[in-house]
């Protein structure tokens, strides 16, 4: 009985660490705790991303207004952990027409990404896992330079370009996208941006049997 109380209390205590949240405003650094391999979710008001990956096991969140450093305080970060990883919220009232706001976020180099932004600039840098990318309107850049090691490659636009040297791929105007399969890959990419540009930055991959580009 008294291991089965044991174990009752260990669960609950995680569940209950598992539901706290950390909010801070944006002039401030958030910093949680967010293992390796997690799934991230990233929320965001209109704004320019910088993603990289870090061997810590934590999230790290800092942001600044560009040339108006007023915007800052009143932009809210809020991460909210979960059993799968945790979600990342950025917004306020000041965020909705962006104000050049640039948010840095490290997270461990392997985490698995899913962001949801209408408008700006997403840049992932040396992050390994699955990701799925989408914007409205703005540009996305994924870079490694390591070799590019997706399963399956899915990036498109509705109006603009998809860039991706590694395939050999640079295609531009309306609804162009660029999908590769590899195999023996491991990760899977999404990314669709409805009038924009898309950069896959990395070293070209030495596998075979996998198809052409569409």
């Amino acid at each position: 009985m008294r291991f089965v109380c044991a174990v009752a209390g260990a669960a609950l205590l995680a569940c209950n660490l598992a539901g706290q949240e950390t909010k801070v405003s944006c002039d401030q650094m958030l910093t949680a705790p967010l293992r390796a391999s997690a799934v991230l979710l990233i929320d965001a008001r209109p704004a320019g991303l910088e993603i990289v990956g870090t061997d810590q096991e934590a999230i790290h969140v800092l942001c600044h207004g560009g040339d108006n450093e007023d915007v800052a305080p009143h932009i809210l970060l809020q991460f909210s952990p979960n059993s799968d990883g945790g979600k990342l919220r950025i917004e306020g009232s000041h965020g909705r027409h962006g104000n050049n706001l640039h948010v840095r976020i490290e997270v461990p180099w392997k985490t698995n990404l899913r962001i949801r932004m209408p408008a700006g600039e997403v840049k992932v840098e040396e992050v390994k896992g699955d990701k799925d990318i989408e914007l409205y309107a703005g540009q996305i850049t994924i870079s490694s330079a390591h070799e590019w090691n997706y399963r399956s490659v899915n990036a498109s636009v509705g109006i603009g370009e998809v860039r991706a040297p590694m395939y050999d791929a640079d295609k531009g105007g309306f609804f162009r996208s660029v999908t590769k399969t590899t195999a023996d890959g491991v990760f899977r990419l999404r990314a669709h941006v409805t009038t924009g540009e898309i950069d896959l930055v990395g070293r070209k991959s030495r596998r075979e049997g996998a198809r052409e580009p569409d």
